[in-house]
């Protein structure tokens, strides 16, 4: 098996074969070779002489995403550049990087990215293209901070759309791969700076329900952690960026308790993987992310479902799915709740509303774990939730198109770009098509 985020050998024709899966090992895509150009110059002829293309970044989707019946192309093979513009605030980066390793690199001149998701693992490429996030009330997703994208077309041709000097930018950014090949992003940085992190046990759901804008407030940015196995949240992490004003509490708070130690967010699991806690200061690639780089935090056994809600009616949709708790304990690892601000682009589940995302970890079962992710959509339902477009849901194809105003605006977007369909697949298909 070819575990996607493993380590692999490459031949020197640049090509892998046998049965390749996702990183959870839920998915075989239907293409058994993985070609990995060495340079752009390959991948413009392996793409302009393909009938179909899909790219295959770090693994970290959890359904048929990527899948093609056609050619299967990793860029994590391109030369892994990455160069800072001081004098811009700007970085481009080669798409198959992984964030963990531009955060180290940005962190040693001088800058940082805003935010971070909880994995430092996954290519910077496919996590924008996917809507990935980090935490915080005013903090946007990934995409949010690119400025230009630069792409491999249909034809083979090279192409850099950039923000502001064309109109339909904000719909090239979350594309999910149906626009061509990206190669490479430049995205906003900012001056480097250190963060806190602060665990605090056991905080009764009530309190957390009746105080919700204070508590997901209280830091640069905050995750929720719940097992759904009982009326509390198991924990409460809240990032505080050093330098801004007020701290979290330094000792109960609203029922909760200050951790007595380092936590990993799924019980039993070893806290090594985990970020350092209990307020010691560090860069913010070290403590945003929840899980450190040079670990990987689980074997892959779990599936993951998320979905974004408004977050003014966050404390209704938690109330939601707190009544169907009972379903969803017996198969969940962990829930995180945590808060996304709004951003423009098109298909970002973001997009024109500050949102709260509650994303599931669960058993790697997905005949259990389907039906009850589809109760969570129906109980979610009254919220217009949008998922994740790199999980599992099963929400029906017309309804998720709904939920996107822009829609129609990508679907001739990528008619333009590929009228020939080269970089579609049943996915694309099923959800990013007219009507």
């Amino acid at each position: 098996m070819l575990a996607a985020m493993d380590s692999v050998i490459v031949p020197a024709d640049g090509v892998s074969e046998g049965h390749i899966t996702n990183w959870a090992g839920n998915v075989t895509f239907t293409a058994t070779r993985l070609h990995r150009p060495s340079s752009v110059d390959d991948l413009r002829r392996l793409v302009a002489d393909a009938p179909r293309v899909r790219v295959l970044g770090t693994g970290h989707s959890f359904n048929r995403l990527a899948d093609t019946d056609g050619v299967l192309v990793s860029v994590a093979g391109l030369p892994p550049s990455v160069e800072v513009d001081p004098a811009g605030r700007g970085v481009t980066v080669a798409a198959g990087v992984r964030l963990g390793d531009l955060a180290t690199r940005l962190h040693a001149q001088g800058y940082a990215l805003a935010n971070l998701p909880s994995l430092p693992h996954i290519s910077v490429a496919g996590a924008v293209a996917t809507g990935t996030h980090g935490s915080g009330t005013r903090n946007r997703n990934l995409g949010a901070a690119v400025s230009a994208v630069r792409l491999v077309t249909a034809d083979g041709d090279v192409r850099t759309v950039r923000r502001g000097e064309d109109e339909t930018f904000d719909g090239t950014v979350v594309a999910l791969g149906a626009l061509g090949v990206v190669t490479g992003l430049t995205m906003d940085i900012v001056p480097t700076f250190d963060v806190r992190q602060y665990v605090y046990d056991d905080m009764p759901l009530d309190r957390l329900v009746e105080r919700l804008d204070e508590v997901l407030s209280a830091g640069y940015s905050v995750s929720l952690f719940t097992d759904w196995a009982g009326e509390r949240v198991n924990q409460v992490w809240v990032k505080h960026r050093v330098g801004d004003p007020g701290e979290p509490p330094a000792g109960p708070w609203l029922g909760g308790t200050p951790a007595d130690g380092p936590r990993h967010p799924v019980p039993g699991m070893s806290a090594a993987y985990a970020t350092a806690q209990q307020g010691r200061p560090g860069p913010w690639h070290e403590r945003l992310p929840h899980f450190r780089l040079e670990f990987t935090p689980s074997s892959g056994e779990e599936l993951q479902t998320e979905y974004f809600v408004a977050r003014e009616r966050a404390a209704a949709a938690i109330a939601a799915v707190n009544e169907i708790r009972e379903r969803i304990a017996p198969v969940l690892q962990i829930c995180e709740l945590r808060t996304i601000a709004a951003d423009e682009l098109w298909l970002s589940p973001n997009y024109r509303r500050d949102s709260l995302a509650l994303h599931f970890t669960w058993v790697p079962d997905i005949a259990a774990v389907t039906p009850v992710v589809a109760e969570i959509e129906r109980r979610l339902d009254p919220f217009a939730p949008r998922p994740h477009w790199g999980k599992v849901f099963t929400m029906a194809p017309s309804t998720v198109r709904s939920r996107y105003e822009r829609h129609a605006d990508f679907v001739r977007l990528a008619h333009r770009y590929d009228p020939a369909g080269k970089f579609r697949n049943d996915f694309v298909d099923s959800y990013l098509a007219a009507g």
